[in-house]
């Protein structure tokens, strides 16, 4: 996570919560129903000193509704006076990308923010900037 000027953002904590790899989630509310698989979905991560986090899940599924598949996140950090909400897509997922209302609703460079870069071995890289150039879009939730 880095701030407006690229500085890393030491203490933060980046909280993650999303769909099984099904497009599921093991709760009630799910339009589907509980899943059962017992996956819980949610998960909590602080920034190190170069403000670097690291999540290990599931790659989610598309949640049928016509979003792509996709990890919510929150932010929050010193000096944040409200957490922020944003999400994480998946480069490889470019048809169910278009199709989604919130990335397409996006100019393409600000859609950009939000997907990840793959890293190889089935891992990504997400950069979270907080402002300035590259800002990522946060949403109001």
């Amino acid at each position: 996570m880095f701030d407006g000027a690229g500085a890393p953002v030491p203490d933060g904590v980046v909280e993650t919560w999303q769909a099984d790899a099904d497009g599921r989630f093991d709760h009630p509310d799910d339009p589907r129903g509980a899943s059962g698989s017992g996956f819980g979905g949610f998960g909590r991560c602080p920034t190190d000193e170069e403000g670097r986090f690291r999540i290990v899940t599931v790659k989610p599924g598309a949640l049928g509704d016509g979003q792509a598949p996709h990890i919510d996140v929150t932010v929050l950090a010193r000096g944040l006076l409200l957490h922020l909400t944003t999400r994480i897509y998946f480069p490889d997922e470019t048809e169910a990308n278009a199709a989604d209302p919130l990335l397409s609703s996006l100019p393409p460079e600000r859609a950009a923010t939000l997907v990840a870069e793959a890293a190889g071995d089935g891992e990504y890289r997400f950069d979270i900037r907080l402002q300035g150039e590259g800002e990522t879009v946060f949403l109001q939730v």
